[in-house]
């Protein structure tokens, strides 16, 4: 395949707006509205172990779905293009589940709606992810992904302040986000140019050919496992944060349940404010130096620092400071990780489905970490202090590991 064309950009912002906009639909749920559905139908005291269950399963529908969808992109030879319907599928589905999450009568019920929206999510996220490499040149790539590491922080803050807005319409806190994200993945879908495959040049399906949806060999391909054990360590951490943090507002800062979504809603605008702007210097720093290496485990060690200065505060004001530091490390994370991992593919051939064995490492944590909290929280006599100090420790292996990648600098 030859290198794509450099982008513009019209395409630069439109791809940064459905970025965002998946992010949106993706968020709210996750940083707030799952927890507190949760918690309404269950009580503080049942609330974690239940949310454990619905996010932990849902993750691993997520790691099932994000290859699985993304091999069965690189393989669509629809006159809409490759990516394109899957988006627009993805979209629909993912609405739907998150419906049947805000109207759940019971947690089953919860369990059942995330697992949809998971499922169908993912196949917009593998879709949207793909181009990155079947569109922008390799000199463009951090800067690009600096652009759409700002849609994590938009999404985060307008996530956030759509569901204090609407405190008291669990319907509208729960749809608001899927109305104006969908907009804006919507929008790309429609105007993008997009890759078309002959129906000829489709491999046959086999019993393996399915197996590899799920699997790289890290022997031949060793800068990829080792940028996806970094990006895993550095997502856990995130998924302690991001799962939990209601929780420790109620329990460890001692936060009424009702100023809890307005609290998440600052903690994440002051994230999102120092994020734009790492994301953005880190992208350009990336293309321009073209070093990503020394970038991503400078990210990673901030993101320990930020995690280890939540878990000693036991004020509002220690948390929101935490979470500023957080997003110096996370939006110089999100800028460079992305646009190393493109440079570090396998098979540009297969990209999404390359990329969605690579979301395996972004999925995976939201399972692992509802896995392990309950026992951190129980060794450490239910403090959340201990939960954040293993966060951050995760995080700064997340930086090691990314030294074993040598084709990058």
């Amino acid at each position: 395949m030859r290198e794509p064309d450099r982008v513009g950009w019209g395409f630069i912002s439109r791809y940064a707006l459905a970025s965002m906009g998946t992010s949106l639909v993706f968020l709210a749920p996750l940083l707030v509205t799952l927890a507190l559905k949760v918690n309404s139908l269950v009580g503080i005291e049942e609330a974690p172990n239940s949310l454990a269950l619905v996010a932990g399963t849902g993750s691993v529908v997520s790691m099932i779905a994000n290859p699985f969808f993304g091999k069965l992109s690189d393989r669509t030879s629809s006159r809409l293009g490759m990516r394109r319907p899957w988006m627009v599928a993805g979209l629909g589905g993912g609405c739907v589940g998150i419906l049947i999450v805000a109207l759940a009568p019971s947690v089953a019920v919860v369990l059942v709606g995330w697992c949809l929206a998971q499922l169908a999510l993912n196949a917009l996220l593998a879709a949207l992810v793909a181009v990155l490499p079947d569109q922008v040149p390799v000199t463009q790539r951090g800067s690009v992904a600096g652009f759409l590491g700002i849609g994590l922080p938009v999404a985060s803050v307008t996530a956030t302040y759509l569901v204090q807005l609407f405190t008291g319409n669990r319907l509208l806190m729960f749809l608001a986000p899927c109305a104006i994200g969908g907009f804006f993945v919507l929008l790309f879908a429609v105007t993008l140019t997009d890759r078309r495959l002959d129906p000829a040049d489709k491999p046959p399906w086999s019993v393996r050919e399915l197996l590899s949806t799920f699997y790289f060999n890290p022997r031949t391909s060793p800068d990829f496992a080792w940028a996806f054990t970094s990006r895993f360590l550095l997502v856990l951490a995130y998924a302690f944060l991001a799962t939990y943090q209601a929780y420790y507002l109620l329990d460890q800062i001692g936060s009424p349940e009702a100023d809890v979504p307005h609290q998440i809603f600052l903690g994440t605008l002051a994230q999102s404010v120092v994020l734009i702007a790492a994301s953005l210097v880190g992208g350009y720093l990336s293309d321009r130096t073209g070093r990503r290496k020394v970038l991503v485990v400078t990210a990673s060690i901030l993101y320990g620092v930020a995690m280890l200065v939540i878990a000693v505060s036991d004020t509002f004001t220690g948390y929101l400071t935490g979470m500023a530091i957080s997003g110096l490390g996370f939006g110089l994370y999100v800028a460079v990780d992305l646009a190393l991992v493109a440079d570090v593919l396998p098979d540009r051939a297969t990209a999404a489905k390359d990329l969605g064995v690579f979301n395996i490492a972004s999925a995976l944590p939201f399972f692992v970490a509802p896995a392990l909290a309950p026992g951190i929280l129980a060794l450490g006599n239910g403090s959340y202090a201990v939960l954040y100090t293993a966060a951050g420790l995760s995080a700064t292996l997340g930086a090691a590991a990314i030294l074993g990648v040598k084709r990058v600098r």
